[in-house]
């Protein structure tokens, strides 16, 4: 029995193990961004803000996360001491732990200054973030373990979310932003600690073979039909209205929750997705990736209707968990179809791009939730949330999810 569940392990060589633990770490420190996510709710909440309003707080400081392949390409292109992710991974991660610092160890924050510094702290980031996940797509690709690295990564951010669920419930409750700021700027400095100590890279030729041989990459992979289908799929999938503030508006004003019991929600929920990680990552190995999509397309539908039943804490906590578990399954299907269309040579920069447009459809669903949540109540939010999210099914049979998953089981064979 021990043998057998040994082997469900995917992570079976040294390297793999090595890092499997390396985005374990750094993945969990950059979900201790969200820390002061609550609390800054709460607190334009206090002001008189608006659902609405709150989102566009958020829409603010989510653009470095849409501008995310700029930064794969300035890796991609731009060497820096001689690297393309080591050196620029101990820049960017300490320049998003100094402007945590700032928000943290400052007193009152207008609503533009706030807005600047911590914009600035996500711009370190998603830079971070690109880094990390190039060396992901670079490195999981030939061993065949996207999926489950990718499992592995957010898994950590997933524990990192229970643990703000639960501090950021209680630093929402007693209105302690500064204390939230401070805390999430420490853990920055944690990825630049990896880079030091664990990343390995070898040193990229000279700039200017590096350059051309990297605007040849370019160019063959803007040709290619998968980027970009997969890019426009993964925008329509997200960008069906979600809950967002909405959700803490509705539970806030309607339900009565305290935000000690929000953040308690929040980090149940967290527990039962990383649950979600580690079913995901033996499953990505053994089912078809378009099956995976479809079935994550039909249980997402099922949990958004579900919220239909969302009415009071026992039910609060039951849709929480067990949509926490099956959200996570979802999200990962999707990643991992981003990972295996990505370009070779040029993974900083294409991942970085699904991933922006990934980013831009939730933060657009959530901006747009938002506002139907203001304009028409919590039902029709639900209705329009899950009519939108079974419109994708239309779309997977234009994706060619086959052919990208040949194209990636391809790219194995050498290593094999």
């Amino acid at each position: 029995m021990l043998a057998r569940l040994k082997g469900l392990l995917p992570f079976q060589t040294p390297e793999a193990q090595r890092l499997a633990v390396l985005f374990a770490i750094v993945y969990f420190s950059q979900g201790m961004w969200y820390l002061p996510i609550q609390t800054i709710t709460i607190a334009l909440k206090d002001r008189g803000l608006s659902a609405g309003q709150v989102a566009d707080f958020f829409a603010i400081t989510i653009i470095p996360w849409l501008i995310k392949p700029a930064y794969g390409l300035l890796s991609d292109f731009l060497p820096l001491f001689g690297y393309r992710r080591k050196s620029y991974l101990l820049l960017t991660s300490a320049a998003a732990g100094l402007a945590g610092l700032a928000l943290g160890l400052t007193g009152e924050h207008s609503y533009w200054r706030m807005a600047y510094l911590f914009t600035l702290m996500a711009v370190g980031l998603a830079f971070t973030d690109v880094l990390v996940d190039a060396l992901m797509v670079e490195n999981g690709k030939p061993l065949g373990l996207t999926g489950a690295f990718q499992s592995v990564q957010w898994a950590a951010i997933t524990t990192a979310t229970v643990i703000v669920g639960v501090l950021g419930g209680y630093l929402a409750e007693h209105r302690l932003l500064p204390l939230a700021f401070f805390l999430g700027a420490c853990f920055p400095l944690i990825s630049m600690l990896m880079a030091i100590f664990v990343v390995r890279e070898a040193p990229a030729p000279g700039a200017r073979r590096e350059f051309w041989t990297t605007w040849a990459s370019i160019r063959v992979a803007l040709r290619e039909r998968d980027v970009w289908v997969v890019g426009g799929f993964l925008f329509f999938y997200t960008f069906s209205p979600s809950f967002g503030p909405a959700l803490l508006f509705y539970q806030t004003d309607v339900l009565h929750f305290s935000q000690q019991f929000i953040g308690h929600l929040s980090a149940l929920g967290a527990v039962a997705a990383i649950g979600g990680a580690f079913i995901y990552a033996p499953l990505s190995r053994r089912m078809p990736l378009r099956r995976l999509i479809n079935l994550s397309i039909g249980i997402a539908v099922a949990g958004t209707l579900a919220y239909l039943l969302y009415r009071d804490m026992w039910s609060a906590l039951a849709i929480d968990i067990v949509f926490g578990c099956i959200g996570m399954i979802t999200q990962l299907a999707f990643l991992d179809l981003a990972a295996k269309s990505c370009p070779r040579h040029v993974e900083a920069t294409f991942f970085a791009l699904l991933m922006s447009i990934y980013n831009a459809g939730t933060q657009a669903s959530q901006n747009v939730g938002g506002r139907l949540y203001d304009h028409f109540g919590y039902v029709p939010l639900v209705l329009i949330s899950t009519a939108m999210t079974a419109a994708a099914w239309l779309l997977v049979p234009l994706v060619r999810i086959e052919q990208i998953e040949e194209k990636a089981r391809r790219a194995e064979a050498p290593v094999a």
